[in-house]
């Protein structure tokens, strides 16, 4: 955790309040830790069958305890890799101004104009940042969580001064993570497992105290990892943070303690009912199509099986010894004279149905994974055709992305302003919607805002279709100014009214 990232608090100086302290944000965790128990049956099935090979949501399981021994159809692995890699390029692409600084409604006409560029030049800044860092592979992995497990956690640090990039991710796995809900709905607190060899713990945690029986024990093998509690609460416009060494067993240790004023933890979810913490995943409503389309391909893989080999009936006639038996081209078996030797036993029935009902599950899973509305756009699809589609998308993703904007876009924006702000490279201006705003301009953004879009243009020409009276009441210069906020466009593209005038 970089010093300069954090507000540092002193140490209590007597170890009887650090370590009450210690215990009571370990006791507030395991209460949260029991609110998300039953939610580890429905996580199981989901990672299972949608994304195997993943180390179970226990502190003690071995990675990759879980194999593909039940997997059989691909449907569900492929269908969330391209929902992933999709909510990507559609909320955060990569390499693509995916957000902008605006001047707000408190601001006058005059200052707005003289504040755009400024605005528009820190959003620039903010974005290199970004791509420069590690955020793209990280914010994909925490894309496959969310559809999977419903939940998904980002931890946004500042980097050292001088690294490439003044941010640095890591997308923590639900296994890590334990949530809190305030009673407005959003989530003001979370508790993160962080498990470091005694040098990762020195380097992170630079000054804390620890006992000398610890380090002795970690100094034995340097590759030793020990659990620490990491907790972010919300305290009214701060964020709380402590860091508590053996928070399972022993006197809990405070290894650091202080304020952030935006979380750097950020968690997020694709959609909730009301009094639950924790998402709600489109995996999760597929999942009995998932598992039905599953045992069918297992049924059908054993038929196949069956018929490839056949199943044999043979008389026991003291000749013929079925353990010898191999049933390979050009094979001679012997038989008694007279004797039936080795048939083939016919079969009850045909499996054929089985494919009717794999494809009507794959398509119903293709579908609550939304790979069909998603897909790229095809090469004979007219340009009406490219519109509708675009707008039945943004309705269909319209609840999912204000949940997304608010627990994902608007928090990692802030908290990335608020890091450079301290750098000094960009303003000292508060992102407070008042003074300044932040523009979304993902495609899928700027997909919802098209219908706006088109509704003012078709307004002007309808307008100008009257006649000259009819054009004289459009306002031209305000419909351009408009058209450039709505449309993402640069403002330094469209002259001023002094400029025209002049």
């Amino acid at each position: 955790m970089n010093k300069s990232d954090i507000a540092p608090e002193p140490f209590m100086a007597e170890a009887a309040l650090d370590a009450a302290r210690g215990a009571a944000v370990i006791k507030r965790y395991e209460g949260a830790k029991d609110r998300r128990t039953p939610w580890l049956s429905l996580w199981e099935s989901c990672y299972d069958y949608a994304l195997p090979q993943h180390a179970g949501f226990t502190f003690d399981a071995p990675v990759a305890k879980r194999q593909m021994q039940n997997v059989f159809d691909a449907t569900a692995l492929d269908a969330v890799d391209q929902l992933a890699a999709s909510m990507l390029g559609h909320l955060t692409p990569i390499w693509t101004q995916w957000f902008g600084l605006i001047p707000g409604p408190d601001v006058s006409e005059e200052e707005a104009q003289s504040l755009a560029p400024v605005l528009e030049k820190a959003a620039r800044v903010m974005q290199s940042h970004f791509d420069r860092s590690n955020f793209a592979m990280e914010i994909h992995q925490c894309y496959l969580d969310l559809v999977v497990g419903g939940t998904a956690s980002l931890a946004f640090e500042e980097s050292a001064p001088g690294d490439f990039s003044a941010f640095k991710f890591q997308a923590i796995p639900l296994k890590h993570i334990v949530l809190e809900e305030g009673a407005t709905g959003f989530l003001d607190g979370g508790y993160r497992i962080l498990a470091l060899t005694l040098d990762q713990m020195m380097a992170r945690y630079s000054q804390a105290v620890l006992p000398k029986d610890v380090i002795r024990a970690l100094a034995k093998d340097p590759q030793a990892r020990i659990n620490v509690l990491e907790g972010i609460t919300q305290n009214g416009s701060v964020y709380d943070y402590v860091a508590v060494l053996n928070h399972e067993q022993g006197t809990p240790i405070i290894l650091q303690a202080g304020t952030f004023n935006e979380s750097p933890i950020i968690s997020f979810r694709w959609s909730k009912t009301p009094g639950e913490i924790y998402g709600r995943s489109p995996v999760m409503k597929a999942l009995p199509d998932i598992k039905t389309a599953n045992k069918v391909v297992e049924l059908i893989l054993k038929n196949a099986s069956i018929a490839v080999t056949g199943i044999w009936q043979a008389d026991d006639d003291g000749v013929l010894n079925p353990a010898n038996i191999e049933l390979v081209p050009g094979s001679i078996i012997p038989k008694a004279v007279g004797s039936k030797g080795l048939q083939p036993l016919d079969m009850p029935g045909q499996f054929d149905v089985s494919q009717i009902m794999l494809e009507n599950l794959q398509g119903r899973i293709r579908h609550a994974l939304l790979v069909d509305r998603l897909a790229p756009v095809g090469t004979r699809m007219t340009a009406t055709e490219v519109l509708e589609r675009t707008s039945e998308m943004a309705l269909l993703l319209s609840a999912t992305y204000g949940r997304l904007q608010s627990e994902l876009l608007l928090p990692l924006i802030k908290r990335a302003y608020a890091i450079l702000r301290r750098r000094g490279e960009v303003p000292d201006l508060m992102l407070d919607g008042r003074n300044v705003m932040i523009d979304f301009r993902s495609p899928l953004a700027r997909a919802q805002g098209q219908s706006h879009v088109q509704n003012t243009l078709q307004w002007v020409n309808a307008v100008q279709s009257l006649g000259a009276e009819g054009a004289g009441r459009v306002d031209v210069h305000a419909t351009a100014r408009y058209l450039r906020e709505a449309m993402a466009v640069p403002s330094d593209l469209m002259r001023s009214d002094d400029a025209i005038i002049s």
